[in-house]
């Protein structure tokens, strides 16, 4: 039992160097300020708790994503719990039928098939891209399903269809395109992020309290764009 106990111990020792290594000054400092940014708005504006922990698991998951870790995964369950209750409570059936029925296992997966494709000596992902016969495919698809979905929120009286269809199908390509690696994600993540922003502020001009969770979907199309380049340039290393 010992044995095994210590075996543990130093695997999840070597676990933690590889998952806090390689970490840039600016993303610390960023991070930081984000962090500042959603606790001040919850003690000035009065923000949800479960909109904070969202929040701060969201971003910290997308970071760490960015990153290649496979410890975002653990974020990222915490994460879709909470924003699940927020989309529950706003009337967010798109979104919370694909937070709890597809981006939760999604993510249990996500841990597991990225476990099978990280590189010897960081421990980050080996990261990938689709071709253009794929891209194609999968825009035709993703055209055909946000129109399909946005009559059927429509005739479940969602808050708003459009921009919860649009963000709901996306989402499923975006993470569908993370579990595999692909680069192309963080374009999907871009329009996801953007639209999301917009969703979440009309929501609040109408009285609903989620200040963080508007940060935190702003703060994604930030980081969208950030990994974009750093993607692109690793990649073209090989």
């Amino acid at each position: 039992m010992d044995i095994n106990v210590r075996l543990f111990k130093l695997q999840f020792k070597e676990f933690l160097k590889y998952e806090l290594s390689g970490w840039k000054k600016q993303e610390i400092i960023g991070l930081s300020v984000v962090f500042f940014i959603v606790v001040f708005n919850a003690l000035i504006l009065h923000d949800s708790k479960a909109a904070v922990i969202s929040a701060f698991c969201g971003i910290l998951y997308t970071v760490i994503a960015g990153k290649g870790k496979i410890s975002c995964y653990f974020f990222g369950l915490m994460g879709t719990s909470f924003y699940s209750y927020l989309a529950f409570k706003n009337a967010l059936w798109g979104n919370l039928l694909l937070y709890m029925c597809y981006y939760f296992p999604m993510q249990v997966v996500g841990i597991f098939k990225w476990k099978n494709h990280l590189k010897e000596d960081t421990k980050e992902i080996i990261k990938t891209k689709l071709s253009n016969k794929e891209r194609l495919i999968l825009f035709i698809i993703s055209l055909i399903l946000c129109v399909c979905a946005t009559f059927v929120l429509i005739y479940f009286n969602d808050s708003r269809p459009v921009f919860d269809a649009v963000t709901s199908v996306l989402s499923v390509v975006g993470m569908y395109l993370t579990v595999k690696r692909c680069i192309e994600q963080w374009i999907i993540w871009l329009v996801v992020n953007g639209l999301s922003s917009c969703m979440w502020l009309s929501l609040i001009i109408q009285g609903s309290k989620a200040y963080s969770t508007l940060v935190m979907w702003v703060v994604y199309f930030i980081l969208a764009i950030y990994f974009l380049v750093i993607w692109k340039k690793e990649m073209k290393k090989f």
